[in-house]
């Protein structure tokens, strides 16, 4: 009677409310993610509950239907809410400025409906989160979660604040003796509020400690968004600005442009993933360094009125500031060398164990938000192309960091392999994106697991965490019982599924459409309670063709060229093979039959 929601769940499906969206820069990708954790979870075992959080953090039942728009703002705010734009703006809510209780319930009416937090444990019995950046991985919501008995994916609250801020977990790090390079931490106040000279010899001090090229990144984002890198002490200035998700604006350059290129300027500055977003203030700077708030803005319409009528005043530069913005930035040095991201997780004795790093190809010197999400725009290999003994380095330095941080379920830590053999780990998130392809279900392929299997262990591990880290003992011991009784139900179940064979790949010119398609296919089988899919690879010309049944790992490949390269030149990796040992009971436990690691033909 104390906790509602704590039922022996042998009689139904555990309630997994999925919390997507989310009130930071990065929201786009927590809402696919979302729709990737909604469509991959296995419904035999879970049933899905879809939380949209949106930017004013409003918690939203979501009708199931809006899952699948491309991003937020095809549905929400609902176009019957949303003022008329002459010139087709897109906006989040916050566009629509400071709405009363009742504004807001009409606008979350049309998609869904709210939900209180007193509500939650009577809807769900688990969260998972699929959230990023502020109010995602930061501790906020897992502090919640925690408060209201409800347990949730991933670490708690104290490692999720430390894997949110790279400023302090860069301390931190260079405190337990791993590799770091220089850096320069700044705040907002001290970088921003400056007179001319002041700002002159600051540069010039930067460029002295740090050398060229340097690294700039906000303390805080994730996803890339907002790092650049500076070749010279005159870029200094406007990258730092940019990554406090301030702009500059030449009012003579404004005053030039015609009135498309004055709107497309506008879309692109104001977007929240490449620009500054909004709400925005209009800033002016004297001479002492005073900065004068010239007005706020909430829609891009409002905005290009504005500038068109500051244009006309005698103004040299003003200065536009997003507020979803930063406290601190960090520079630091640029290192040459190899990008690699590892996935860390835990096995049911609590060993940290690193999946094998994948090596990031990309055509350019930043990973950036474009890289990370847009296909065709960077590659991942498998594991990193090096010998043996240095990738086991890099996965031993992974699993130690991932130990030093407290880290628990699982995180991704980021790093760079120098050319002189140094390790240098720069980004651990206690979070991953979740898309399809990303590198948190791409490595977990290579021990066999598929998505839906992978989001298993993810909750069952998560719910073992909450038990070993509560003061409160035996809370939650009869949820994982009951799941662990429901996994070994399932294996054993005499009543087969049907097999479904999903054809993909071909020669012709659609053949990566095709691969992407047939993915989604799987995708959604696999976490269904009927059918049981095999993927099937097809390869050849007009005249003959040739058909593989090809592993989970081949199938999350890159492109249709990707998989078919690996088909033709498959060979066992002695890391991988070692890893797969390390993790034969996971992958037991969490396939109903036994995985298959190599291509048949």
């Amino acid at each position: 009677a104390l906790f509602p929601h704590f039922y022996i769940f042998k009689l139904m499906s555990m309630r997994v409310g999925i919390f997507f969206g989310g009130s930071s820069r990065e929201r786009e990708i927590s809402f696919a993610g979302g729709r990737t954790v909604y469509d991959n979870l296995d419904k035999s075992l879970f049933e899905p509950v879809p939380i949209f959080v949106d930017s004013n953090r409003e918690l939203i039942l979501l009708d199931w239907s809006f899952l699948y728009k491309g991003t937020i703002r095809d549905f929400y705010p609902p176009v019957s809410q949303v003022p008329e734009s002459p010139n087709q703006f897109q906006v989040y809510v916050e566009s629509l400025g400071k709405l009363t209780t009742h504004q807001r319930d009409a606008i979350i009416s049309k998609v869904g409906r709210r939900i209180s937090l007193v509500e939650l444990p009577s809807l769900i019995d688990f969260g998972f989160l699929a959230l990023h950046g502020e109010f995602g991985e930061d501790g906020q919501i897992q502090g919640i979660l925690d408060s209201l008995q409800i347990p949730f994916s991933g670490s708690g609250l104290r490692a999720c604040s430390i894997g949110m801020d790279k400023s302090y977990q860069k301390k931190l790090m260079e405190a337990g003796g791993f590799n770091t390079p220089k850096m320069e931490i700044f705040s907002r106040c001290g970088w921003l509020d400056n007179t001319y000279q002041t700002r002159v010899q600051r540069d010039e001090n930067l460029g002295d400690k740090i050398g060229f090229p340097m690294v700039v990144r906000p303390a805080n984002q994730g996803s890339s968004i907002g790092v650049s890198i500076i070749r010279d002490k005159g870029e200094i200035f406007d990258r730092g600005n940019a990554a406090f998700f301030v702009c500059p604006i030449c009012m003579a350059d404004w005053a030039g442009k015609d009135k498309g290129a004055k709107v497309d300027y506008l879309r692109e500055l104001t977007d929240i993933r490449t620009g500054i977003g909004f709400p925005l203030s209009v800033l002016e700077q004297k001479a002492d360094g005073r900065r004068v708030n010239l007005g706020t803005y909430y829609h891009p319409e409002d905005l290009l009125m504005a500038l068109n009528e500051l244009g006309k005043e005698e103004r040299i530069v003003l200065y536009l500031e997003g507020h979803f913005s930063e406290q601190k930035i960090i520079f630091e040095e640029f290192i040459e060398g190899r990008e690699f991201s590892c996935v860390v997780i835990r096995d049911e004795k609590g060993k940290a164990i690193a999946l094998p790093p994948t090596e990031i190809l990309k055509g350019k010197e930043v990973f950036d938000y474009r890289s990370k999400y847009l296909a065709g725009l960077s590659r991942k290999l498998t594991p990193i192309a090096l010998p043996q003994e240095q990738i086991e380095e890099i996965r031993t330095e992974c699993e130690r960091l991932f130990e030093y941080l407290e880290f628990n379920t699982y995180a991704r830590i980021d790093g760079f392999l120098r050319t002189d053999g140094k390790i240098f780990l720069n980004d651990p998130n206690t979070t991953s994106g979740m898309l399809p392809s990303s590198f948190f279900f791409h490595q977990a392929a290579e021990i066999g697991l598929n998505p839906s299997q992978f989001l298993t262990y993810i909750i069952r591990s998560s719910i073992k965490e909450r038990i070993d880290s509560s003061m409160q003992i035996y809370l939650y011991d009869d949820m994982l019982a009951s799941l662990d009784a429901a996994i070994l139900a399932k294996q054993q179940a005499k009543e087969e599924k049907k097999r479904i064979a999903v054809f993909l790949g071909g020669y012709s010119s659609e053949r990566h459409i095709s691969v992407e398609s047939g993915r989604n296919i799987y995708e959604k089988l696999a976490s269904s309670t009927k059918y049981s899919p095999i993927p099937v690879f097809v390869m050849g010309d007009k005249n003959a063709h040739k058909l593989y049944q090809i592993p989970i790992n081949l199938l999350l490949k890159d492109n249709a060229d990707d998989i078919r390269d690996k088909i033709l030149n498959y060979k066992q990796h002695p890391v991988i093979e070692n890893i797969k040992e390390q993790c034969a009971a996971l992958t037991t436990k969490y396939t109903a039959s036994q995985a298959i690691f190599q291509p048949k033909e």
